[in-house]
C-alpha cells in the first residue's frame, strides 16, 4: 500500500498526451492511460490533448487539460464567458447534436446495464436558453468586495456572474440587485444563500443567512423587495428550518393545469415550465382514462391536478414534505377528487393491499429512487405504473424490480431541462404482463 501511494504521488502532476474516447456520466471526457480511465473535463470524443494527471478518481484518475492539440469533430464554442470556471455547466463545449445524443445515451446505457435492451425511446424533449425558472445563488460580502453567483467547479469559491444564458432573464436580473443590496448594507462580512423562483405573480425569493435579523437588516430587506419588484421575500436563518416572511407584495402562485397552488418559500419545482410541460404530457398520456390514481412523491401537485382535470380521476397524492402536502391540500380544498396525505414512502411505502385500490400509480422520487416503493409495486396488481426520474441509474434499478414482478417497461420519454448539465430526466411507462414471481 505504501508503495502504491508513493507511485500515485509521483504520477500526480505528470503531463501526458491523451485521446478522448467518450464522455462519462459526469460530463467529463474519458481517455485511457496505463490501462486505466482518465477523466478530463471540457473535452469531447476525438480531442487529442496534453493533460496533467491528478488524484485518483474511482477506478481511474482525474486530469486537467493543459493544451488542446487537436479538436474532435463534436467540439463547439461555449455560449458563456464563465464556462470552465463556473460549476453550473459541464457541456457547453459539445456540439448540439452530439449533446442531445449523449443525453439520450445516458438513459440507454443505464437501462442496458439493468437488462433492458430494446425499450422504445421517444425523441428528446428539450428546453433551451433562458428557460431555467429556479436557481440557488450564493452571495458574499468580504470587506468591500461583493460576489454573487455560483460555486466554481470543485470549489467553495464563487464565480461572480456577469452573464448566465441558462437562467430566465428575470432570475439573472436579481444578480446585480443582490450585489448592490449587499454593498449598501451596514456592518461587516456577510454570507447569504438565495433561492429564487419565477412564479406566476413574479419572483419568490428565499434568503438564508445569519440567525439574528436586526431592524436595519429588516428595513433593508423590505426596501430590496420593493426595488427588485419581488412577489414574496422570506428569510431563513442558517441551520434552522423556520422561515420568516419579510415582504409579500403579490400572490406567490404556480399553476398546475388550471389549479393555482401557493408553494412554501423555497419549495421544489421543476426547473423549467417547458420541462414540466413535457413531463406532465408524458404522464397524462400514460395514465389515460384511469379512474383511481395514486400520485406518490407528489410534491406540490405537479401531476395530480392535471390528472384530475384530464378525465375526472380521483387522486391520492402522497409526499413526506408536510409543507408541500399542506399547500397541495389547500389548493384542493372543497374538492372531492384529490386527497393529500403526508407519509414517508421510503420508510412506509404503500403496500400491495393499499395499491389494489388504484388503476394507475405515478411515482416521482428524489434522485435516490424509490427502492422500497418499487418492491411493493412489483407485488401489486396495478395495471399501469409510471415512473418519473431525474436519475437514469436509480430508475433502471427500480425498473428491474418492477420487471421481476411481472411489469414490462413499454417506453421511455427523455426530458432535458437542465441545459448543458449532465442531468437528464425521464418518464417510463410500465404495464403489467404477469404476476410477481
Amino acid at each position: 500500500m505504501h508503495n502504491d501511494e508513493t507511485m500515485n504521488r509521483r504520477a500526480s502532476g505528470t503531463a501526458v498526451e491523451l485521446t478522448i474516447e467518450e464522455i462519462g456520466g459526469g460530463g467529463d471526457g474519458i481517455a485511457r492511460h496505463g490501462g486505466q480511465p482518465v477523466f478530463v473535463p471540457f473535452t469531447v470524443p476525438g480531442d487529442r490533448v496534453r493533460a496533467t494527471l491528478e488524484a485518483r478518481r474511482g477506478d481511474g484518475r482525474a486530469a486537467s487539460m493543459v493544451a488542446l492539440l487537436e479538436a474532435g469533430a463534436g467540439r463547439a464554442q461555449p455560449a458563456c464567458r464563465h464556462f470552465g470556471s463556473c460549476g453550473g455547466c459541464a457541456l457547453q463545449h459539445l456540439a448540439d447534436a452530439d449533446y442531445a445524443a449523449w443525453k439520450c445515451g445516458r438513459i440507454g446505457q443505464a437501462l442496458a446495464r439493468a437488462g433492458f435492451d430494446d425499450v422504445p425511446l421517444a425523441p428528446l424533449a428539450r428546453t433551451g436558453v433562458g428557460e431555467r425558472r429556479r436557481a440557488g445563488f450564493a452571495a458574499w460580502r468580504r470587506g468591500r468586495r461583493v460576489t454573487v453567483g455560483f460555486n466554481r467547479r470543485a470549489s467553495h469559491d464563487l464565480v461572480d456572474l456577469a452573464e448566465c444564458p441558462v437562467l430566465a432573464p428575470a432570475l439573472f436580473a436579481l444578480v446585480p440587485l443582490l450585489r448592490r443590496f449587499l454593498a449598501r448594507l451596514p456592518g461587516g462580512d456577510l454570507a447569504l444563500d438565495a433561492v429564487a423562483t419565477v412564479l406566476d405573480g413574479g419572483i419568490d425569493l428565499l434568503l438564508v443567512g445569519p440567525p439574528a435579523l436586526d431592524l436595519v437588516m429588516r428595513e433593508g430587506l423590505a426596501e430590496f423587495a420593493e426595488a427588485a419588484d419581488l412577489a414574496r421575500l422570506s428569510w431563513r436563518p442558517h441551520g434552522l428550518a423556520a422561515i420568516e416572511p419579510i415582504a409579500w407584495r403579490r400572490p406567490a402562485l404556480v399553476r398546475f393545469g388550471e389549479t393555482a397552488v401557493m408553494p412554501p418559500p423555497g419549495a421544489f419545482l421543476q426547473a423549467s415550465r417547458g420541462g414540466e410541460a413535457a413531463l406532465v404530457a408524458a404522464v397524462l398520456d400514460a395514465v389515460g382514462g384511469a379512474a383511481r390514481i395514486a400520485d406518490l412523491f407528489a410534491g406540490l401537485g405537479t401531476f395530480c391536478f392535471p390528472m384530475a382535470e384530464q378525465g375526472g380521476a380521483r387522486i391520492l397524492a402522497v409526499d413526506a414534505e408536510g409543507d408541500a402536502v399542506a399547500a397541495l391540500a389547500a389548493a384542493a380544498r372543497g374538492r372531492s377528487d384529490i386527497t393529500g396525505v403526508c407519509r414517508n414512502l421510503f420508510r412506509d411505502p404503500l403496500g400491495a393491499v393499499e395499491l389494489a385500490a388504484f388503476d394507475a400509480v405515478v411515482f416521482d422520487p428524489p434522485r435516490a429512487g424509490a427502492a422500497a416503493q418499487a418492491t411493493e409495486l412489483a407485488g401489486s396488481g396495478v395495471p399501469v405504473v409510471v415512473g418519473v426520474s431525474c436519475s437514469p441509474a436509480s430508475f433502471a434499478r427500480d425498473a428491474r424490480t418492477l420487471a421481476s414482478g411481472g411489469y414490462a417497461l413499454t417506453g421511455v420519454v427523455p426530458v432535458d431541462q437542465f441545459l448543458w448539465s449532465p442531468h437528464i430526466e425521464l418518464v417510463g411507462v410500465f404495464r403489467r404482463t404477469g404476476r410477481a414471481a
